[in-house]
């Protein structure tokens, strides 16, 4: 396949196959030597046709990452570094499944215990998420 000759062919090849940030696809377009405005023309064009969109990028990120049984900490950090507003990463958060119910679904089919508490607190489960799992099936609170 030839290489594109414009920023413009490159970022549509770039999002071919799934959504990126607008900070992704800036980073492939420097990476590959397009000069700064060419590479503002092309997402600027691309944000106005509705081809990039961090607010949607966002929501299907993290669709993916608590699925994969990932934690909001973990998720809010991945957003974070592919440059998606803090305001978006929290109002994409507030539509997922609430935290500790992902939590008490790993921690069902992985059986309670510290080892399952260190991995939720390793995927970016919050302390109270695993606190309260830990809390309701022991059948009391942790002090």
């Amino acid at each position: 396949m030839a290489e594109p000759r414009t920023a413009h062919e490159a970022a549509l090849r770039a999002l071919r196959h799934r959504d990126v940030s607008i900070r992704e696809l800036d980073e492939r377009l420097r990476a590959r030597g397009y000069p700064e405005d060419e590479r503002d023309e092309t997402i600027e064009a691309l944000v106005r046709t509705g081809l990039l969109d961090d607010t949607r990028f966002a929501e299907s990120r993290a669709r993916v990452l608590a699925g994969r049984g990932n934690g909001d900490a973990l998720i809010r950090h991945d957003l974070a570094r592919a440059g998606v507003a803090p305001e978006t990463v929290d109002s994409v958060l507030a539509t997922l499944e609430p935290e500790t119910e992902r939590a008490r679904a790993i921690a069902e089919r992985r059986g309670l215990g510290p080892k399952t508490a260190r991995y939720l607190a390793g995927k970016g489960f919050s302390d109270d998420a695993v606190s309260t799992v830990v809390a309701s099936a022991t059948g009391g609170e942790l002090g």
